[in-house]
C-alpha cells in the first residue's frame, strides 16, 4: 500500500505575537515525543511516568516556595483553574460562590458554569482587583477567593496578600492564577508565592513561558486534602484513585516539563525574563515616542492603542495579534519574541502609520 505523506506544516511561530504558547525547548520536545504514548492517569501500571510527575510537582514547587507540593500536570490553566474551583465547592457545604476580579481569566466563567457554582466578579483598579470591592462582594458562603499573578491582557498582579487576608475573614480558600506569569515571576520583587501569603492552589503553566510542550498545565495544592476532595474511585485501573480530571492524559506534557525545568531553572528562566523585560520596556518607549498610548508593562506584556485601520493593516500583513477587551493590540513577549522581530513589527507600524 502507498504511504500517504500530509502536506500539512506546523505554523511558524515568526509573526505570532499575542499568543501565550512559544516554541518547546529541544530537550522537552525530544522528552515528550518519548513519552507520548504513556498515561500518568494510571500511575499503578506507567509508574516511570508516575514518579516523573512526582519529580515535576516537586520542581513547580520549587518555583512557587511551596516545600512539600501536592498536585498534577494538568492539561493547562483551564483544567487547574477549574480544579481549584471543584476542589474548594466539595470541601464546602451548601451553596457556595466564587469572587474573582474581572481581570480573571475567562476558564473561571467555565468552572462556574460547569460546575453550578456562582461566580461574582469584581471590578479592578488599574488592572488589579478592587480590595474594597472584594471586601464587599465576599461573604459566609464564598467558597474560593481568586487573585492573578500575571493577568492576560495588562500582566497585572493583584496584590496577593492583601487578598488572602480579606479571604482568611470568611473562611474561604485562595486560589492564584500564574499560568502565565509564574515562571516570569520568581526574578522580580513581586509578593505572589506560597512563602508570600496563606495560598490554597495554584495554576503554573510549563508550557507557557516554562518551555514545557503543549499540553503541560501546572495545578499545585498546599496539602493533601486539597487532592483528596479531588479523588475519584478507578475500579478498573491498577491505581485505585484519580484526582486529576481529565483521567487518561499523555505523559508527554510530565515528561517535558521535567526536562525544560531541568534544562533551565534558575538561569535560563531569569535570563529570558531579563531579556523579555528589556524588549517590553523598550517597546513601550518605541511607540509611546510615535505618540501612542501604552500601558506600562509591569510583567513583560505591552498593550497599546493603535488605530483600527493600523490593527487590520497588520493582521493583513500577517502579524498574529490579538486585542484586549478595551481594544488595545497586546505583545507578549514571549521566548520567541526576539528584538528583531519587534524591529520589524515597528517597521510595519511606521509604514501603515505613514502609508508609504
Amino acid at each position: 500500500m502507498q504511504r500517504v505523506e500530509s502536506a500539512a506544516e506546523p505554523q511558524s511561530f515568526d509573526r505570532v505575537l499575542s499568543s501565550m504558547c512559544t516554541p518547546p525547548h529541544p530537550d522537552a520536545r525530544e522528552a515528550a515525543e518519548r513519552f507520548l504514548a504513556t498515561n500518568p492517569g494510571d500511575p499503578g501500571t506507567y509508574e516511570t511516568v508516575a514518579a516523573l510527575e512526582q519529580r515535576a510537582v516537586e520542581q513547580l514547587g520549587r518555583i512557587v516556595e511551596l516545600g512539600d507540593p501536592y498536585g498534577y500536570v494538568a492539561s493547562g490553566g483551564t483544567e487547574a483553574n477549574l480544579q481549584a474551583v471543584r476542589a474548594a465547592r466539595n470541601l464546602a457545604s451548601g451553596e457556595v460562590n466564587v469572587v474573582a476580579p474581572e481581570s480573571a481569566h475567562f476558564s473561571f466563567r467555565k468552572a462556574a458554569e460547569v460546575l453550578d457554582v456562582e461566580l461574582r466578579l469584581v471590578p479592578t483598579v488599574d488592572g488589579r482587583v478592587d480590595l474594597d470591592a472584594l471586601a464587599a462582594a465576599i461573604d459566609a458562603e464564598t467558597a474560593l477567593v481568586v487573585a492573578v499573578a500575571g493577568t492576560t491582557e495588562y500582566g497585572r498582579i493583584d496584590p496577593i496578600p492583601a487578598v488572602a487576608k480579606l479571604a482568611g475573614t470568611v473562611g474561604a480558600r485562595l486560589h492564584v492564577d500564574a499560568a502565565w506569569g509564574g515562571f516570569f515571576l520568581p526574578f522580580t520583587d513581586h509578593e505572589w508565592s506560597f512563602a508570600d501569603a496563606p495560598i490554597d492552589t495554584m495554576t503554573i503553566d510549563p508550557h507557557k513561558v516554562g518551555r514545557a510542550a503543549v499540553p503541560a498545565g501546572g495545578f499545585l495544592a498546599r496539602d493533601e486534602r486539597t487532592l483528596d476532595a479531588l479523588a475519584v474511585e478507578t475500579p478498573y485501573l491498577e491505581s485505585t484513585s484519580q484526582a486529576s480530571l481529565t483521567g487518561t492524559r499523555s505523559g508527554a506534557g510530565v515528561a517535558s516539563t521535567v526536562a525544560a525545568i531541568e534544562a533551565l531553572w534558575p538561569a535560563g528562566y531569569r535570563e529570558g525574563y531579563e531579556r523579555a523585560r528589556s524588549d517590553a520596556g523598550w517597546l513601550a518607549g518605541e511607540l509611546v515616542d510615535r505618540g501612542f498610548d501604552v500601558v506600562e508593562p509591569e510583567l513583560p506584556l505591552v498593550a497599546v492603542d493603535l488605530p483600527e485601520e493600523v490593527f487590520d493593516a497588520l493582521r493583513a500583513a500577517g502579524w498574529r495579534v490579538s486585542r484586549t477587551s478595551a481594544g488595545e493590540l497586546r505583545i507578549v513577549c514571549m521566548p520567541h519574541v526576539t528584538r528583531d522581530l519587534l524591529e520589524q513589527f515597528l517597521d510595519d507600524v511606521d509604514r501603515h502609520v505613514t502609508g508609504s
